[in-house]
């Protein structure tokens, strides 16, 4: 009844690196290089050669960067892998879960024996894209600054993104106290992957060294820029829209950062798995398009697709991620599925850790998986929204 038969993961098969907040550590490299870089050095730890173990690589990506009009190939030529061609997928916050589903699709038609999933963005001073206008007096330009034009605004409704959390808190009747409740238990989350040195996170999350001058070098080991908060420090937050709930501290941050994960054949996923006992095989994948300016709401029949065509409830899963750029896609996903939004993003969620878009889902179904793992295996799902009231849901069995 599932989608794919033949598309697996290698357990260990994956990283991210930290994630940092926009105008940190990551702000001035170019994400495909950086992406690329981190990938070579990913492959050299796993003593893997990239051009002999795979035969395709998908660059997500939503945000330009110099040379981004090669994208895949150049990228697939910085890391190691100059004889793999491949494809650039651009779908906004849902670009980890469509480029992994194109990976799963390819496995099983044949097409391709082992795909490599590339996923990389930098917030951090985005381009400004300037176009001629030929009725503009005195030559005048069209312009565009690719992050904050589009976070302002759709150019569909002309509506911002907050827009569309504050019209599903107000139809659901969602109030800011809850909203607070459910943000502080994301802090609470995220907190447990710091444990005991951050034990859960370095399963997959490998430290990236980022030039500071010419000469000199950092060490960036985990996530930059994660604010403390507190249930009073929320409370005395205000709404950012008048007569709205979503506080600057319930809401994410944008973000800089990349992930890899691989999807091949069982046969390969065991070969490359650092535990072959570990298999974690590709069920299926949901999308959707709600109606305009409600995108907190897409996840939800997108979510519900993937169920359907795996055959599966949302009760049989094991772990749960959403992505969470407003803590009302969080209460909306429980309150239509039916579920305890209390036990939804264990670990932690972008709310927390920031938002790069590309990398985005991957990392959280990275740590889906893992989460999926430590509670002996099951089923894991990662969806979330993206712009345009889009939606993407994923889900793998485990074990």
């Amino acid at each position: 009844m599932s989608m794919f038969h033949k598309a697996y993961i290698p357990y260990g098969g994956y990283y991210t690196t930290p994630f940092a907040k926009w105008q940190g550590s990551l702000q001035n490299e170019n994400s495909i290089q950086l992406g690329a870089r981190s990938s070579k050095k990913w492959f050299e730890l796993k003593k893997l050669d990239p051009n002999e173990e795979l035969d395709y690589l998908y660059l997500g990506i939503t945000i330009g960067q110099k040379s981004i009009f090669y994208g895949s190939s150049w990228a697939s030529t910085m890391m190691g892998a100059p004889d793999v061609p491949g494809q650039t997928v651009m779908h906004a916050c849902a670009t980890s879960t469509t480029s992994v589903f194109n990976a799963a699709a390819a496995v099983e038609l044949g097409n391709v024996n082992t795909a490599y999933c590339l996923l990389a963005d930098r917030c951090s001073n985005g381009p400004h894209t300037i176009w001629p206008n030929p009725k503009g007096p005195g030559g005048e330009v069209l312009s565009e600054n690719w992050n904050m034009d589009n976070m302002a605004g759709d150019p569909s409704t002309g509506l911002g993104m907050i827009v569309t959390a504050e019209t599903i808190a107000k139809e659901n009747g969602f109030t800011k106290e809850e909203a607070d409740e459910l943000t502080l238990r994301r802090y609470e989350q995220y907190a447990e992957s710091l444990k005991d040195d951050r034990a859960f996170q370095k399963r997959y999350m490998m430290p990236i060294e980022v030039p500071v001058s010419k000469r000199e070098t950092k060490v960036l080991e985990a996530d930059e820029g994660v604010s403390q908060t507190s249930r009073e420090a929320l409370n005395r937050l205000k709404p950012t829209t008048e007569g709205g709930i979503v506080s600057f501290g319930s809401q994410t941050h944008p973000a800089d950062g990349n992930a890899g994960i691989i999807v091949t054949t069982k046969e390969n996923a065991a070969r490359l798995s650092t535990n072959p006992s570990i298999p974690i095989q590709v069920i299926s994948y949901g999308y959707s398009r709600v109606e305009k300016a409600k995108m907190p709401a897409a996840p939800v029949p997108a979510v519900k697709m993937a169920l359907e065509r795996a055959g599966l409830t949302v009760h049989d899963m094991t772990a749960i991620k959403n992505h969470n750029p407003f803590i009302v896609n969080d209460m909306f996903l429980a309150k239509e599925l039916g579920i305890d939004a209390m036990n939804v993003n264990n670990y932690g969620s972008s709310l927390v850790f920031g938002h790069p878009q590309g990398p985005t889902v991957g990392r959280l179904l990275i740590e889906a998986i893992e989460e999926t793992v430590e509670k002996g295996g099951g089923y894991a799902l990662a969806t979330g929204c993206a712009a345009g009231d889009n939606g993407a849901a994923i889900i793998v069995k485990v074990g």
